[in-house]
């Protein structure tokens, strides 16, 4: 097995044990976060009904696309923020994180932090 395998096959199984206890509800959705080498998504996940409630990426329209942007690390804050606004347009304040099996380091803290500056708890 090549070494990418290995890593992706320990992301999908820390993902299936954080499933377990994350889980969103009407009252606190589930804020979702995946990453890949070039862009980084964010859902807001109602799991009761399995509709996603509201979302964001590099490739929104809103973020304003990857050309003006200096780095990774300044898109994820940017989608961070972006989805905490369309969060509160939709009338969420809580949530629960789910890091989806990523360490939180990086893009992906820096997602959660610009989101909590947003106006977002959890």
């Amino acid at each position: 097995m090549s070494k990418t395998n290995l890593r992706l096959q320990g992301r999908l199984r820390r993902k299936k044990h954080i499933q377990k206890t994350v889980r969103g509800s009407e009252a606190r959705p589930r804020l979702s976060v995946f990453r890949s080498a070039r862009h980084i998504y964010a859902q807001i996940i109602d799991d009761t009904i399995g509709e996603t409630l509201a979302s964001a990426s590099t490739l929104s329209a809103e973020v304003g696309g990857l050309e003006d942007v200096s780095g990774k690390m300044e898109a994820s804050k940017r989608v961070g923020a972006l989805i905490a606004e369309k969060a509160k347009a939709a009338g969420i304040e809580q949530v629960c994180f789910d890091r989806n099996g990523y360490l939180y380091h990086g893009r992906v803290k820096a997602l959660a932090d610009a989101a909590r500056e947003g106006g977002l708890n959890f």
